[in-house]
């Protein structure tokens, strides 16, 4: 399949539209991660609907010192790998087919959730983010926008900002993609030197430790729960051999878990990854609320994201997963 290249809003406007409309927003330099979400919106459209990928390098959310200038532009191999993954057209726009007037005067405010994390880390981010993703439903008109898990407060914003102002469109989000040493795709791996590679996978590592850490619970709060509280049946089971069994499920499940586990085992790996050559050097390790990145309390249930941010060279990364709290709750 191949994608249509459309550099206007009034061509992507003239389009027949016979279904739902789709769309994939991106900042170029596709690959696996962003080819899931353009499969995932052909599904979600249909054969009779339309996927739009739309590329734009937005320069409103690149602060100072940032890497807009050296940020990957690769239009070609983006139109081709669209078309490959189902999209019917791509929507790359100039700077000033966005802004037409030079940057805005009015702009979206993230309010206090995009001063938290990624917001405290990089001042005006999400401003800038919120600004063109709005400008971007407003040109494309899609149905249903599709982003990535991977930037959750991004993903979150936006779900709150459509909520909030009323936007006529589902918000769709897709789970992060992952290469096969557990790194998350990212256009800024590229960056990333062999040896800088191999200390960026810690965020991953970090991620699943706190995840497995957190299921090793569950696993014993459950069992925990179908050993017996009495002496009389702690008694019975003890016959059978099962007492020291029922000793070490009770002693775990009772001991400090929950929140404050993941976080620990978490960064134990992060602290490692300081002492590598090249170094990590942590920006945040949370434990958040998606509703409001908030951190989470050691008595919370509920959905939960682990988020980290780290510097590996030159290269900002970010990685998150999700988890599930509850007095016997699973592990996600």
């Amino acid at each position: 399949m191949t994608a249509t290249l459309l550099r206007t809003a009034a061509d992507l406007h003239a389009r027949a539209r016979t279904g739902r409309r789709a769309v994939v927003m991106t900042m170029g330099a596709l690959h696996e991660g962003h080819a899931t979400l353009i499969r995932t919106a052909r599904k979600i459209a249909g054969p009779e609907g339309e996927v739009v990928v739309t590329v734009f390098v937005n320069p409103l959310q690149f602060g100072a010192g940032e890497d807009l200038d050296r940020y990957p532009r690769t239009l070609d191999a983006d139109v081709e790998l669209a078309g490959r993954s189902c999209a019917d057209a791509v929507f790359a726009p100039s700077v000033d087919e966005v802004y037409p007037g030079g940057e805005p005067q009015v702009r979206i405010s993230a309010g206090p959730m995009g001063e938290r994390l990624e917001g405290a880390a990089r001042p005006g981010h999400f401003d800038g983010m919120l600004t063109v993703v709005a400008k971007l439903l407003h040109l494309t008109r899609p149905d249903v926008a599709l982003y990535g898990h991977k930037d959750a407060q991004q993903l979150a914003l936006i779900r709150r900002m459509a909520r909030d102002l009323n936007f006529g469109v589902e918000i769709v989000g897709v789970p992060t993609v992952r290469e096969e040493d557990g790194l998350a795709l990212s256009s800024r791996n590229r960056y990333l030197s062999p040896a800088e590679r191999r200390t960026a996978l810690a965020l991953s590592q970090a991620l699943f430790a706190g995840r497995d850490r957190h299921a090793a619970q569950e696993a014993l709060r459950a069992r925990a729960r179908e050993v017996p509280a009495t002496r009389a049946r702690a008694e019975a089971l003890s016959a059978i051999g099962e007492s020291r069994a029922a000793a070490d499920a009770h002693a775990v499940a009772t001991t400090a878990g929950g929140p404050a586990a993941v976080r620990a085992a978490a960064r134990l790996v992060l602290d490692e990854a300081a002492r590598l050559d090249p170094p990590l050097r942590l920006d945040y390790l949370a434990l958040v609320d998606p509703s409001d990145f908030t951190e989470i309390g050691d008595d919370f249930t509920g959905e939960a994201v682990l988020a980290v941010a780290a510097r590996v060279g030159a290269t900002r990364l970010i990685d998150n997963i999700p988890l599930t709290f509850g007095p016997f709750g699973d592990a996600s």
